[in-house]
């Protein structure tokens, strides 16, 4: 078996600004002031699974030059650049594609660049069991998080009670963001998973679900092959991308196939979709404030989320429930019960000032 790890970095990351931008996205940022991006973290855990020159990352073409910053040592080959945002599928695609042309025995592992992970070593030790149960079955295999609340904004995985091997299930049926009611009830069956976006599967498995499922991108991939880690690979997907179908692994593929399985899994994960999530994991003092720079003051205040990496003192006095975003152009103050508003907030921002600040 020859590992690879496709690590999906494309995203802008709207829900994160101010912070995150279109020019620098949450992926290449020390969101969580730990001294490395969510990028490095990730690359950084993959290493730890397969061979350095096995992880490849797709990304938006103008993001090239920020892996190359971050993670220096990476090859060009290994940069995956996409000319436009075409949703999971096309992503994915491509980067499967390339590594089956290079190598075809393949088990390879997809993940986003942005999530994060507590218990790495529970992590690598359950890719490792579903790399080895795909190298051996026609599988697509996703790692399913055990809910630990009823959660809206996740999709939901309901699996069979039997054990297929090595505590992997067969997938029963998908649910994308159900209500709270229907949520509360899955959590309560206790055979329901949240969907975390990470996959794992033989070349093969996935390119024969490409030719069943989405058959004309199947085709288009196929068509100039011989160009990947040539001259002529950028050229050939810079013609092929703007005719992909705009759609997601989820719905294109895996909602569609019959050979999906599923591992259970606790390793201490998040998707760091929104700055409740980053709150909702990040270390808190006595009055549960997260301070995440170098001169922030609370006095009287309680459950906040404060962000400023700048050389400036902030201080809160008698406030509750905030989350206060603080950069050099632009400052956000929100209450948490509002976090989710900040996608449409954006929007405003950038009609109303000409795509500034964004």
């Amino acid at each position: 078996m020859k590992k690879y790890a496709v690590i999906m970095a494309g995203g802008v990351g709207t829900r994160f600004w101010p912070v995150s931008r279109v020019d620098k996205p949450k992926q290449f940022l020390d969101i969580l002031g730990l001294g490395q991006t969510l990028l490095q973290m990730t690359y950084k855990r993959f290493e730890q699974v397969l061979p350095s020159e096995h992880i490849y990352i797709v990304t938006n073409e103008n993001y090239r030059a920020l892996i190359k910053e971050q993670i220096p040592e990476i090859n060009d080959n290994q940069i995956l650049g996409e000319p436009m945002a075409k949703n999971t599928a096309p992503c994915i695609a491509y980067a499967c594609y390339k590594i089956a042309q290079r190598d075809k025995d393949a088990v390879v592992v997809v993940a986003p660049s942005d999530h994060l992970i507590i218990n790495e070593a529970s992590f690598i030790d359950q890719v490792n069991a579903c790399m080895d149960f795909a190298n051996t079955h026609d599988a697509l295999v996703t790692l399913g998080i055990k809910p630990s609340r009823p959660d809206t904004g996740y999709g939901y995985i309901q699996f069979k009670e039997a054990e297929v091997q090595q505590g992997i299930h067969e997938v029963k049926t998908f649910t994308e963001k159900p209500s709270l009611e229907l949520a509360e009830q899955f959590i309560k069956s206790g055979d329901f998973l949240w969907n975390a976006g990470i996959f794992i599967w033989h070349t093969n498995s996935i390119l024969s679900a490409f030719d069943q499922h989405l058959e004309e991108m199947s085709e288009l991939f196929k068509s100039g092959s011989d160009a990947f880690y040539s001259e002529q690979e950028a050229e050939f997907i810079g013609r092929i991308y703007p005719v992909c179908q705009n759609i997601s692994i989820d719905y294109g593929i895996i909602e569609k196939s019959d050979n999906v399985y599923v591992l259970p899994s606790d390793f201490g994960w998040s998707d760091l979709g929104t700055w409740k999530s980053l709150y909702d994991v990040a270390d808190k003092n006595e009055d549960q404030n997260v301070p995440i720079g170098s001169k922030i003051e609370f006095n009287d205040s309680k459950g906040n989320l404060v962000v400023s990496h700048r050389d400036k003192l902030v201080v809160l006095e008698g406030v509750r429930d905030l989350f206060i975003l603080d950069t050099n152009d632009a400052l956000l103050i929100c209450n948490k019960d509002n976090e989710q508003e900040v996608k449409r907030i954006v929007g405003d921002v950038k009609s109303k000032f000409n795509g500034e600040h964004i």
